[in-house]
């Protein structure tokens, strides 16, 4: 149980860390927007990668840092529910023994 509440609380700073990457890339260019929740595709993608690396190649690798840094966000938050969920067992098992 003691475990799980020190991962718990380095996955909190990490969610920190991440967030503050999705906001200092989203502060670098006005066009990726304010959200931290979403990735951001503003031109058509075909297969893996996108093809408008031509238009504007500064702000395509932004974006691409930026989807990064976003999937890393949702990696810690899904991993911080499951242990979550596994330290809210173990409580309710030994209140209810």
């Amino acid at each position: 149980m003691l475990t799980e509440l020190l991962l718990l609380i380095i996955l909190y700073f990490s969610f920190l860390w991440a967030t503050a990457w999705i906001r200092y890339f989203n502060n670098l260019d006005e066009r990726l927007g304010d959200t931290i929740w979403r990735w951001s595709y503003d031109y058509p993608v075909k297969g893996k990668r996108d093809i408008s690396d031509l238009d504007d190649k500064s702000f395509v690798l932004l974006r691409r840092k930026r989807n990064r840094a976003v999937t890393v966000m949702y990696w810690i938050f899904f991993l911080s529910f499951i242990i979550f969920m596994s330290f809210i067992s173990k409580v309710l098992f030994i209140i209810l023994n």
